[in-house]
């Protein structure tokens, strides 16, 4: 990322991203997030905190699990 404004900015869309998605499945927390998507806690706190980008599997999970589209989840970006 090109300076910490972006950072900042990328940490925030990923935040609403994860939030609608926990929404639309009516998850109370992060681990519960993990849980449905199979992947360990550490990933989702990863993703929340910048230190992981949104990859394409994690994309392709979320869509599967959610039936929110690719396109609407990449809006957050």
């Amino acid at each position: 990322m090109k300076n910490a404004d972006d950072a900042a900015e990328y940490i925030k869309n990923a935040n609403k991203m994860l939030d609608a998605v926990m929404a639309k499945l009516e998850l109370k927390n992060d681990a519960a997030l993990s849980r449905r998507l199979e992947v360990g806690p550490p990933v989702i706190s990863k993703i929340r905190h910048g230190r992981l980008r949104v990859g394409a599997s994690i994309l392709i999970s979320l869509h599967e699990t959610s039936n929110l589209s690719i396109a609407e989840l990449k809006s957050y970006f």
